[in-house]
């Protein structure tokens, strides 16, 4: 049985380390990320088949990005929201359309200034520190993305 409704029960009940094992955010970082991306024009449309609404889609797709491997079957997450395969495939694409529409005001990365170099230390001390020091330079991949960050 679809069990997307325990998001809103969580987030209510203060329950966030169960939020954040799902979505892989906060509950506040979530609603900004839905606030953001809900007046892109990919999440509407003229047909008498209305989408899911953006909250939705943006917990499909963070859910998505957030578990690799037996934790990140489309069809399991499917399964657990409650819809098809291609409605997991589909709000996907549309959540990155609208998140990459706030790329240059959201990520950005230069090595000269003095903010980044701090965040860049913090991230390699992280990855250090969770994983081992051969992976320290490498802060910046992402391993098991259900999508291709580079063909």
């Amino acid at each position: 049985a679809p069990q997307l409704q325990l998001l809103e029960e969580w987030s209510l009940d203060g329950d966030t380390a169960r939020f954040c094992r799902k979505l892989c955010v906060v509950p506040e970082v979530f609603a900004g990320i839905a606030q953001r991306i809900s007046g892109h024009p990919v999440f509407y449309n003229a047909s008498n088949n209305p989408q899911l609404p953006v909250p939705i889609q943006l917990t499909i797709f963070l859910n998505a990005a957030g578990h690799y491997g037996n934790a990140s079957t489309t069809e399991d997450l499917a399964e657990w929201v409650g819809v098809l395969v291609g409605t997991v495939y589909n709000c996907f694409c549309h959540v990155m359309i609208a998140v990459l529409q706030h790329h240059d005001n959201a990520i950005h990365f230069d090595p000269m200034e003095a903010k980044d170099q701090e965040e860049i230390h913090r991230a390699k001390v992280w990855v250090e520190r969770k994983g081992c020091f051969d992976w320290r330079n490498s802060f910046l991949c992402v391993d098991g993305s259900p999508f291709n960050l580079f063909q």
